[in-house]
């Protein structure tokens, strides 16, 4: 076609016709670039999350630390499980809390719909469900005892936080051996000084088990107090220990318990502060901030936990002695189980 024989006001149209598409594959090939490269720069990245191959959700590994994350990311509220290299590998599991033990984890989540439920799902070293547990109420704190048998749970039935007033608990143990369900550790009797001690406002919370998967450790409120208890799971009973201890964790030896201890004012109450079970001698740790968790033990030294930063949280650890100072762990994340 001649197209200067074509009038002036064809010919301009033809060219800005022209003009505009050359722009636009100009900018899908730009888009295409952009995205390639920030595909490859995730890849590259140490701290970008990854799954395992072809997307697939990665399965946690021996010596892994596992944690949930937390912030404004994709991945909050996912579990992910943390190499010695530092990268996180998403499992692609959510839960509100989650902890695991010698290949039993329990994930605490709440499922939307015409009806909210909440639930205790068990689940195995491949991250796959083997038992769920319907529950009611807003997670808060969970364990599994080292052998990995025993699995506890704490749910707010009533409020959401340990600081609110007329706040009611309902903590819980599974044997995954023999099936055996505690929903309610109300049901156990509690002694204090020798006495039966009974109660209408008796909450519990925060529970952690001994490597018998017998004996365990929990907090117990009644009449504006709070109290450190010893468990016999088999004997359906506590007695009280001390008084002023919230959430304890044991230590991988079970010589010692930490715990959180209201030290400060209403909005920075708890310090945590670890027992010595045998001598009775209690260590304020080198943590001077408020902490509103359950601490786990990294190791037999070392007690990490989680702490608000904002949107999101941090997993940070400090020696189990005293000495000292806190070390962030790790960013964004939340609900740290280590991995042994």
């Amino acid at each position: 076609m001649n197209v200067t024989a074509l009038p002036v006001r064809v010919r301009i149209l033809i060219l800005v016709v022209a003009v505009l598409l050359l722009g636009a594959a100009g900018t899908a090939y730009v888009l295409r670039a952009r995205q390639a490269a920030s595909v490859q720069g995730a890849a590259a990245s140490p701290s970008a999350p990854v799954s395992g191959p072809a997307g697939a959700p990665a399965v946690p590994e021996a010596g892994d630390l596992l944690v949930v994350g937390a912030g404004p990311s994709a991945d909050s509220g996912v579990v992910l499980a943390v190499g010695d290299d530092g990268r996180r590998r998403s499992t692609g599991m959510r839960c509100k809390r989650f902890y695991a033990a010698s290949g039993t984890g329990v994930c605490l989540r709440v499922e939307a719909g015409l009806v909210t439920r909440s639930q205790a799902v068990v689940v195995d070293d491949r991250m796959r469900e083997v038992r769920t547990v319907s529950l009611s109420g807003v997670p808060s704190r969970a364990r599994v005892s080292p052998s990995g048998r025993m699995v506890a749970w704490t749910f707010f039935v009533t409020g959401d936080s340990y600081l609110t007033t007329g706040f009611s608990t309902r903590a819980g143990i599974l044997d995954t051996r023999d099936g055996t369900l505690v929903k309610n550790l109300e049901e156990f009797t509690l002694r204090k000084d020798g006495r039966v001690l009974r109660s209408p406002d008796l909450n519990y919370w925060g529970v952690t088990f001994a490597s018998d998967d017998n004996r365990f450790y929990a907090t117990v409120s009644t009449q504006g107090r709070t109290y450190l208890v010893q468990g016999d799971f088999a004997g359906r009973g506590m007695r009280v220990l001390r008084e002023n201890a919230e959430c304890p964790s044991l230590s991988p030896d079970e010589t010692r318990v930490v715990y959180k201890k209201r030290t400060g004012g209403p909005s920075d109450p708890w310090r945590l502060h670890v027992l010595d079970l045998r001598s009775g001698r209690e260590t304020p740790l080198a943590e001077p901030a408020n902490v509103d968790d359950q601490a786990a033990w990294l190791d037999d030294r070392t007690v990490m936990y989680a702490k608000l930063r904002g949107d999101s949280s941090d997993v940070w650890t400090v020696p189990a002695d005293g000495s000292g100072r806190p070390e962030l762990l790790l960013r964004d994340a939340f609900s740290p189980a280590p991995g042994r």
